[in-house]
């Protein structure tokens, strides 16, 4: 519709612009007559008409307004015009409107957008400081010299969902195991059946931050004075090595293998036991997690025969998870080895890998060729 009107009021307008200059070409008596001879033509169309107003295409009143709207209106009184003065200024405002609307199409209104990468650093420092609010991020973002105005930084954080600081300042469990990685211990049974029908119990620890495991012993009747011997030989491990000194907490779940006496000799050590709650294994995730490779790369795929042999596998296992197995938190590191150095262009295109067999192919492990 409107690119129909836009058309037909280009061709009225090159029209008129080819009759003006037509009219150039006349002398002022003869444009005289000409306009006594329209001004009489028009009041015999006022007489037919009587009195009512004729149709104008929405053309026809843009190329009007454009013609007469200059012309003061006084004068426009004094001609005789098919419409009144008013209606022809009222015209004229209404071409301009729609050239305005045109013309501020494409911009947006009010203060200009926040640069994206400002956006992210306001929602990184409420992210990784749960108590700042709207206020303290915005005095931040003024050391930094990144100048916005504090009712922005509301806006952006408001926009993003994130709540006001005192509802953010709960520390939640997963927050709790992020922050105190270096010093949590996670310990659970693990149970498995070997091929006579005898039951076993493996009892593992894992440490969240490098994610070592150790396999504490493997018993088919876990006592509470085994279970309590077993505790006391990891924590002679931890102080040979080093770690008891770093260690402050350890999870485990409420099974009743478990003796009230571990949690004085741990408390000796100066570690606190976590209990998880009722059937809530996420709680303890990373032992869980463990579990689950556990089962997936080793047991369900190896035939156990006795405590011997399953003493064996689990031994073989830990080394591999230990020494050579990517993990995900490690940034593709193992626990007891760094993350290799990239290969340079000519090593690539001479790789040789080798592969070497664990558990007679059961777990494989992929080197460099000598």
């Amino acid at each position: 519709m409107i690119a129909a009107v836009l058309v037909r009021f280009a061709h009225l307008a090159v029209s008129h612009a080819f009759a003006a200059l037509w009219l150039l070409r006349r002398t002022e008596s003869e444009k005289d007559v000409e306009i006594l001879a329209l001004r009489h033509q028009l009041a015999v169309l006022h007489r037919q008409f009587g009195g009512q107003r004729p149709r104008l295409r929405p053309e026809d009143r843009t190329l009007l307004a454009a013609l007469l709207a200059p012309l003061a209106r006084t004068t426009l009184r004094r001609l005789r015009l098919l419409v009144s003065p008013d209606t022809v200024l009222r015209w004229h405002r209404d071409v301009m409107k729609r050239r305005h609307a045109r013309m501020s199409v494409n911009r947006r209104p009010g203060r200009p957008r926040t640069v994206a990468s400002i956006r992210r650093l306001v929602l990184r420092l409420a992210t990784e400081n749960p108590s700042w609010g709207y206020r303290r991020i915005h005095g931040e973002l003024a050391l930094l010299g990144v100048a916005l105005a504090a009712s922005t930084v509301w806006e952006i954080l408001k926009i993003a969902g994130v709540d006001p600081a005192p509802r953010r300042t709960t520390v939640t469990w997963a927050d709790f195991l992020r922050s105190q990685a270096e010093a949590i211990l996670a310990m659970d049974f693990v149970e498995t059946v070997t091929l006579t029908g005898r039951r076993q119990y493996i009892l593992a620890a894992i440490h969240h931050a490098s994610r070592r495991i150790r396999i504490l012993g493997i018993t088919a009747h876990p006592t509470h004075a085994w279970v309590t011997q077993t505790i006391r030989n990891l924590l002679m491990d931890l102080e040979d090595t080093g770690y008891v000194a770093r260690i402050r907490f350890l999870i485990r779940n409420r099974d009743a293998k478990y003796p009230a006496l571990i949690e004085d000799v741990l408390g000796s050590a100066g570690i606190a036991t976590v209990l998880t709650g009722v059937r809530m294994p996420r709680m303890n995730s990373i032992i869980e997690r463990w579990v689950k490779s556990l089962r997936v790369e080793l047991l369900d795929r190896t035939l156990i025969w006795d405590q011997a042999h399953l003493t064996h596998a689990l031994r073989e296992y830990e080394g591999h998870y230990n020494e050579h197995r990517t993990h995900r938190p490690l940034a593709a590191a193992a626990p007891l080895r760094a993350r290799p150095q990239p290969l340079e262009p000519a090593q690539i295109e001479r790789l040789t890998i080798d592969r070497q067999d664990r558990l007679g192919g059961v777990v494989h492990e992929y080197r460099y060729a000598a």
